[in-house]
């Protein structure tokens, strides 16, 4: 039956169009969906009856989901349970999974499937963690982790991340980011730290920053745990780096706060990516710093955050 009038006319050449397209077959329709994006399938799951249980399907949401996933699921700590791909997919986004002894947390980014990881601070090297009389460790109901890292007193603060390279996303930009809070009582943390990230694809480890700030490719940075106070650069131009501009923390969603590290691109090679925080110019007496860990995700295209 026709529609009388300019948009029945539409209409109807619409949904003509939309059954033609339902009619081709469904490994063609979910071949189509599965090369678009999760975003896209969701959208198209809302044209039809037809294009929602192709777009639903878990031939489509398998492609959406890292080629690795079921060995990096078979490392969780408890069972990840889901009924389809899809819900698979969401589940990684929205409720990171601890592996490896609970000490690194996986999860994937909701808008494109890239994979994101945080190292715990069981996961980390951080100089002096073992003396007691320098670092607690402790459980925090708001942390994703067992444990987190607490500072009671240091004078040489280093921090250190290491990852397999060939675990994250290919081809894919990455920032690195130390999350962090400051506790009740804390001394010594509004002085300038470096930062930096750089792959050492097997190469012999570098122990001091002053010999990491002498590779070509590698960024060193300049960042600050907590931000200057207007004119306390002035008041304190006798410590050496106070008066250089550097990143300042974000406060997070979850909570905590984090501080970007470094950026890098991520390539198909077999190594190790490295990132690190250091304050050992001024030598001063550090504590209140509650480490959760070193977050890894990959970086907007628009530079917003993912």
């Amino acid at each position: 039956m026709k529609i009388e009038g300019g948009g029945g006319s539409g209409m109807s050449e619409s949904a003509g169009n939309s059954t033609n397209f339902v009619l081709l077959s469904e490994g063609c329709v979910s071949y189509i969906l599965s090369h678009t994006s999760p975003r896209d399938a969701c959208t198209a799951s809302s044209i039809s009856r037809g294009f929602k249980c192709f777009a639903n399907s878990d031939a489509v949401w398998e492609r959406f989901l890292p080629s690795d996933y079921q060995d990096i699921i078979s490392r969780s700590v408890s069972p990840v349970i889901y009924s389809s791909k899809k819900e698979l997919y969401f589940r990684l986004c929205d409720s990171p999974v601890l592996i490896d002894d609970g000490n690194i947390s996986f999860s994937l980014n909701k808008h494109n499937g890239k994979k994101c990881f945080m190292l715990g601070a069981k996961a980390l090297s951080i100089a002096w963690q073992d003396t007691l009389i320098f670092w607690r460790w402790r459980s925090l109901p708001e942390s994703r982790f067992s444990k987190v890292a607490e500072l009671l007193a240091v004078c040489w603060l280093e921090i250190k991340g290491k990852f397999t390279t060939k675990m994250l996303s290919s081809e894919t930009s990455y920032a690195a980011y130390l999350v962090y809070n400051i506790g009740a009582v804390s001394h010594g943390l509004d002085f300038p730290a470096k930062t930096w990230v750089r792959h050492i694809d097997g190469r012999e480890e570098v122990e001091e920053v002053e010999e990491v700030e002498e590779e070509e490719d590698v960024g060193v940075s300049v960042v600050y745990l907590t931000p200057p106070k207007t004119g306390e650069s002035v008041q304190h131009s006798v410590h050496r780096h106070r008066e250089c501009v550097g990143r300042v923390p974000q406060r997070r969603a979850d909570g905590w706060m984090e501080i970007e590290l470094g950026k890098f691109y991520n390539e198909k090679m077999d190594g190790e990516v490295e990132m690190g925080f250091t304050e050992t110019q001024e030598l001063l007496w550090k504590s209140g710093l509650i480490i959760e860990g070193i977050d890894i995700r990959p970086i907007a295209k628009d530079g917003v955050r993912e």
